[in-house]
């Protein structure tokens, strides 16, 4: 049996992902998807009647999940095709202004449990398979009023770019997609909406046009993932222009 794994399933660019992967992916025989609300993951899984899903209530931030996970994987003897670590926040803030346990949260679930859910993952992925993982622009230059979020994400790209030479011998990609702000309940949790200038002024993406695209450069090899012209630009002036000079414009 091939699975599909995407964790933070049950809202925004992650229901876009169960989405393109019962396009993209119809020979895989089952989706688990991941994410604290069982209720969400329910309504997704009744969109797509013809797919078989299994449905995992896990708070990936607490170890107990996380070995509720790795059983799951052991005993189901499914290998997996796909691996989507989606699941992730930010908080908009100074960090003195900001509580402990929000700083310490997004360390968890954005770096930590990542790390955690791919490790456990790989055991069972064989060649052909993929790993993509959600990082943001936020990762190209540090950004003041979410110190916290952007150095989460710097993590990810440069933990999938490093994956990814790792397991090139063994025929399994890993893309870094690294997309613009998306119309997401992600807004709304990082206490954005209405409480920064600078996102109100930023072009927005769409979250399914960020879930198709990105799978499909997955599936073909490539490594990296940055859509629209704009974030394409900014990523490339993030390699030739001092962060010290770039934080003076990235500020939110």
């Amino acid at each position: 049996m091939t699975i599909a794994v995407i964790t933070g399933a049950s809202s925004g660019l992650g229901k876009e992902y169960v989405r393109q992967v019962t396009e993209q992916l119809p020979t895989v025989d089952e989706i688990w998807l991941i994410a604290r609300r069982l209720e969400r993951l329910e309504m997704i899984a009744a969109d797509f009647p013809s797919k078989t899903f299994r449905l995992l209530s896990l708070d990936l931030c607490r170890d107990e999940d996380l070995e509720a996970y790795r059983r799951a994987l052991s005993e189901s003897g499914a290998t997996v095709s796909l691996l989507i670590n989606n699941a992730g926040f930010g908080k908009l803030g100074d960090f003195a202004e900001m509580p402990t346990a929000d700083q310490v949260g997004m360390v968890d679930l954005n770096c930590r449990a990542l790390t955690a859910v791919t490790s456990l993952t790989l055991p069972h992925m064989a060649q052909g398979g993929g790993i993509l993982n959600v990082s943001s622009i936020a990762s190209y230059v540090p950004t003041p009023r979410m110190a916290v979020y952007c150095s989460t994400k710097a993590y990810v790209t440069s933990f999938s770019q490093a994956l990814r030479a790792e397991l090139r011998p063994c025929g399994i990609h890993v893309l870094a997609v690294c997309p613009g702000p998306m119309a997401t309940e992600f807004l709304d949790v990082a206490a954005i909406t209405g409480n920064s200038k600078t996102f109100q002024t930023l072009p927005y993406c769409r979250p399914e046009t960020v879930a198709r695209v990105s799978l499909n450069r997955l599936l073909c090899g490539n490594s990296w993932y940055t859509n629209r012209l704009f974030y394409k630009f900014y990523r490339v002036l993030a390699k030739l222009v001092p962060n010290r000079l770039l934080m003076k414009f990235t500020a939110v």
